[in-house]
């Protein structure tokens, strides 16, 4: 898989967009074994330690994503729990800079030359410096405060019945200013140059905009709302009411024990597998939604070879369907009614489907 017009030299995404929970009761017949992770920010591939695994082979094409794991996983290692959130983001802090320092020199020489040169970007939190990050900073900044007050945006995310939600969610939160602005700010054009790289979106052909507001809508007014980090970090760029799953304190005293089983590496999937024998799981995060058929025909046999019997795949599809199982029966077997049940408690709710597929 190649992607000739992205830029991989700034951090994409300072945070995985997608639920570790899902994640991880959908690979649990992994439990002990080795897993193959999309490395992404890091967090579910730290979350996938939980699992008490083998290995975990963390693999990106982008050296400065693996650059901000390098650094997650190295003050997963040497801060307490509070001087952990406070240095990526998570509460304020004045002193960042001064942590950073306190442990740079344990960083790769690459790493800590990317990070010295962006000490803006530590200064202000690690998590808040990525671009898909900074396109929801845009979202809060200068969209949402012409559509509702911040008291409405409380009022929404405030727990309230299933009836009194859906009553304000119809009767204040979707005005036509809403409908207008959030359609206009999260349009195919938009998303692709703030958000995503267009790189990743010529796949997609459905109607963008109205495809994200159709998911929105359909969260928006249910009680799921009430309890879901990502959804409060788009509207007010805090992680609330809980920390995702990897920081959250009796999974962090996990992973702390199983650090030394992680091992992040840069390249394509087939150079990193071929490295490591076969694995019992894959976190493949939203991968085939960037292949054309022929892409996904080639990395399919690359993760059948590499894997071991019954070895389960969890990705998701957010605007192109793409399914291992349905494109090549003769190899993978689709969980659907795993992938259907745990897709209903998906907090990422922008996500079209999660689906688990099985190696025959």
């Amino acid at each position: 898989m190649q992607f000739d017009h992205t830029n991989f030299d700034i951090i994409r995404y300072a945070n995985c967009w997608e639920d570790a929970s899902v994640l991880l009761e959908g690979l649990k017949t992994a439990e002990g074994g080795k897993i193959f992770s999309i490395a992404s920010a890091g967090d579910n591939s730290f979350s996938l330690l939980t699992l008490n695994p083998e290995l975990i082979v963390a693999g990106d094409l982008n050296p400065v994503q693996l650059f901000l794991c390098e650094l997650k996983k190295l003050a997963i290692t040497k801060f307490d729990d509070d001087e952990l959130i406070s240095f990526l983001g998570f509460i304020e802090n004045n002193q960042r800079n001064k942590l950073y320092q306190s442990i740079k020199n344990k960083l790769s020489s690459a790493a800590r030359n990317y990070f010295d040169m962006h000490s803006n970007d530590i200064e202000k939190g690690i998590i808040h410096a990525g671009k898909f990050e900074n396109y929801f900073s845009i979202f809060q900044k200068w969209i949402l405060p012409f559509i509702h007050t911040k008291a409405t945006t409380k009022k929404l995310l405030a727990k309230k019945s299933t009836t009194d939600q859906e009553l304000f969610y119809n009767n204040i939160w979707n005005s036509w200013s809403w409908k207008l602005l959030f359609k206009l700010f999260y349009s195919k054009k938009v998303m692709g140059s703030a958000g995503r790289s267009p790189e990743f979106m010529k796949h997609v052909k459905l109607n963008v905009s109205d495809f994200i507001y159709q998911r929105a809508d359909e969260h928006l007014k249910s009680v799921a709302c009430h309890d879901n980090e990502y959804l409060s970090y788009i509207f007010t760029k805090e992680f609330k009411p809980h920390l995702p799953h990897y920081l959250l304190p009796h999974n962090l005293k996990k992973i702390r024990e199983n650090i030394n089983r992680i091992t992040f590496v840069q390249g394509t999937a087939e150079n990193i597998l071929s490295k490591y024998g076969k694995f019992d799981g894959f976190n493949l995060s939203d991968i085939f939604e960037y292949m054309s058929e022929t892409q996904m025909k080639e990395n399919a046999d690359i993760i059948y070879n590499y894997s071991n019997a019954n070895a389960r795949i969890a990705y998701w599809n957010l605007m192109v369907p793409r399914r291992l199982s349905e494109s090549y029966p003769t190899q993978f077997v689709f969980q659907e009614n795993l992938s259907k049940e745990l897709h209903r408690k998906d907090k990422c709710f922008f996500y079209n489907q999660f689906i688990i597929d099985q190696k025959i």
